[in-house]
């Protein structure tokens, strides 16, 4: 009988163990079903990731800048100045290339963690490295006429700073960022109507692309004319950084795919993948400025002249942004030209509502005129500029090359 008890105890035993070894079986089967599945997903989505950022890849044709190519200066993580272009091209019907009207130069320092944001007046009068035959010109021609080289090469002439890389969009792309990012709130720097949207100074307002854009394209009713939509476009920009505070917001297939017809670049997947984990930190910290220029006509077209000082101060504020030593900017024939001035624009410093002196941020530190630092979610609008409204400034593009219709082409759109 001990012997039956025993050899039925061990029987039981047996089979306890075999139904918790088949148990064993179908959880670690059912786990690696599981692991394989997302193993596969993460597979596809990294893949459809790059490949969309690679659709979007283009060469610009930038070559190593002062403070070492594009490739060194993110793999070791130094400061970078970004090249920000936008055009209205593939959007609005159009189809040729056209001129960039927004340019701006951003640069990220992860060291200090801060980003400097610089806007360009697109109507500055410019000699062209390349292309003499095409000088004087519009500094927005430089794009439409040698691409992002060229562009580069005459902030370098005028302005004494290097470009590592560039990002072209069109005001398509605009929107669909704003839209993948779930809308951004902005306080709007004036009252206005446009594209069927109503905008009221102060009133905080969550916008969705569509929005967004229609606020940063409106210029012909902003008493500050090209200036004021800089201000604006900052402004959007400004609030998208907040929104790119995780890489998981730039670096998914839907946030990819849906732009990579909308925007061209020279920053690879592997670039933005490595950007991401060292740069973003840089962007919760945003300082703001512009070129402050006069207005003036030159046969029948339209300029804008940046005096010799303003674009040492431009250089200076963009070169110690990137750790670099400041240099002195080089003069041309623009500098010594003797156009009329027809419009101006005041750059009278800002000032804070905590009451600090003109110039000063929230801090107290002292900022350049027009200038403005943005420490966190309090996005500061007073850029500091009083544009004549009187004036006789020509909004249009401008006749400057007749041949080719981009360039004489005066548009209601806004652009």
């Amino acid at each position: 009988m001990k012997t039956l008890k025993n050899d039925n105890n061990i029987n039981t035993r047996v089979g306890k163990r075999k139904k918790r070894g088949k148990a064993k079986r179908v959880f670690w089967s059912i786990l690696a079903v599981l692991l394989l599945g997302i193993a596969g997903f993460a597979y596809y989505e990294y893949h459809t990731v790059k490949n969309a950022a690679d659709s979007a890849y283009k060469s610009g044709g930038i070559s190593s800048a002062e403070n070492g190519s594009k490739n060194s200066v993110i793999s070791s993580s130094k400061p970078i100045a970004i090249l920000l272009m936008g055009t209205d091209t593939g959007a609005l019907g159009r189809t040729y290339k056209g001129r960039t009207d927004s340019i701006m130069v951003a640069v990220l320092n992860p060291k200090t963690k801060k980003t400097t944001l610089v806007s360009f007046e697109r109507d500055q009068q410019v000699n062209l490295p390349d292309y003499p035959d095409k000088s004087p010109s519009k500094l927005n021609a430089a794009y439409a006429y040698g691409n992002a080289k060229e562009l580069a090469k005459v902030l370098k002439k005028y302005y004494n700073i290097p470009i590592n890389a560039y990002v072209l969009i069109n005001m398509g792309g605009l929107k669909t960022i704003v839209n993948k990012v779930g809308g951004i709130d902005i306080a709007p720097v004036l009252s206005f109507s446009y594209e069927g949207y109503t905008f009221t100074k102060g009133k905080t307002t969550h916008m969705d692309g569509a929005k967004a854009l229609a606020y940063s394209r409106m210029r012909y009713d902003d008493p500050e004319g090209d200036y004021g939509r800089q201000k604006r476009q900052r402004q959007v920009l400004s609030a998208l950084l907040k929104k790119a505070e995780s890489a998981t917001t730039l670096l998914n297939s839907s946030f990819i795919s849906s732009l990579s017809k909308q925007v061209q670049t020279d920053l690879t997947f592997s670039d933005m993948t490595s950007m991401a984990k060292s740069y973003l930190a840089a962007t919760k910290n945003l300082k703001t400025d512009y070129t402050h220029g006069t207005g003036y006509m030159q046969n029948g077209v339209s300029y804008q002249k940046i005096s010799v000082s303003e674009r040492q101060r431009i250089s200076n504020l963009i070169r110690k942004a990137l750790g670099l030593k400041t240099k002195k900017v080089k003069t041309d024939s623009i500098d010594t030209s003797t156009s009329s001035s027809t419009s101006s624009t005041n750059s009278s410093s800002s000032s804070s509502s905590a009451g600090n002196t003109p110039g000063s941020n929230a801090g107290g530190s002292t900022t350049a005129p027009g200038s403005d630092t943005n420490t966190g979610s309090n996005y500061n609008s007073n850029y500091g500029s009083n544009y004549n409204s009187n004036s006789t400034y020509n909004y249009g593009y401008g006749t400057q090359d007749s041949s080719q219709n981009m360039y004489g082409q005066n548009t209601s759109t806004g652009y």
